[in-house]
């Protein structure tokens, strides 16, 4: 299916390695629409123990990433999971707009309820951000509507389907390369130190052309769909 995630966020590490698991490990936390022999929208989740002394039902600031480590690391050490995060929602570009995100989001609650999960939480990566990259996280996921909603549409969907907002998680994904690959990933030069504003991208990118290398520090922001 081809989907509209940017180049370069395919390349973080923990994503690169543990995605292709999912599907093999997690079979019933994944799910895709078909019309006719077409996948049009696809959807992944990851069951954890999130309620832990260690952990104590904090939402990480490493958000997505902490979400592969602690469901892979859970699921080895025989841990009991009593949260699943939702990890991906992706429609095909010539079918976005239809909703089918808000469907495949209602799919994933029911799913996750009827497996006896009390609740769903999501890193979510706002849709409209890209368009505000300058624009501190926590300011931009708190903004409204005249009508109390969220601003951002992806964060909207949530809330309108029961979510509430939890915090921001600041380092939810870190995708770092040399400059070449950067250069390969985004056609940009990347030749001058300090931040670049890639397409795409929720923040800039920061660039060390004496080091090598470009690193970028995707903020999300976590929301809790209670399913009692």
């Amino acid at each position: 299916m081809e989907d509209s995630w940017p180049e370069f966020s395919v390349n973080d590490a923990l994503g690169w390695l543990l995605y292709p698991r999912m599907v093999a490990e997690f079979p019933d936390h994944v799910w895709i629409a078909t019309e006719g022999d077409e996948v049009i929208a696809r959807a992944f989740s990851l069951p954890f123990a999130l309620h832990t002394e260690a952990r104590g039902g904090v939402l990480p600031a490493n958000g997505w990433d902490a979400v592969l480590m602690w469901a892979f690391s859970d699921q080895r050490r025989g841990v009991e999971p009593d949260t699943v995060s939702a990890i991906e929602i992706s429609v095909a570009t010539d079918r976005q707009g239809e909703g089918l995100s808000a469907r495949m989001l209602a799919a994933m609650r029911e799913s996750v309820r009827a497996a006896g999960f009390a609740e769903l939480v999501a890193p979510v990566r706002p849709s409209g951000k890209p368009a505000e990259p300058d624009t501190p996280m926590a300011e931009y996921a708190y903004r409204t509507r005249e009508d109390g909603l969220p601003y951002d549409p992806w964060l909207r969907v949530h809330v309108r389907a029961g979510a509430v907002i939890d915090s921001v998680a600041p380092l939810s994904m870190t995708v770092s390369g040399s400059l070449a690959q950067w250069r390969e990933w985004t056609g940009l030069p990347f030749d001058t130190a300090g931040p670049v504003q890639v397409p795409g991208a929720l923040v800039p990118v920061h660039c060390e052309p004496e080091r090598g290398y470009a690193v970028y520090v995707e903020p999300n922001v976590w929301v809790r769909h209670p399913l009692g």
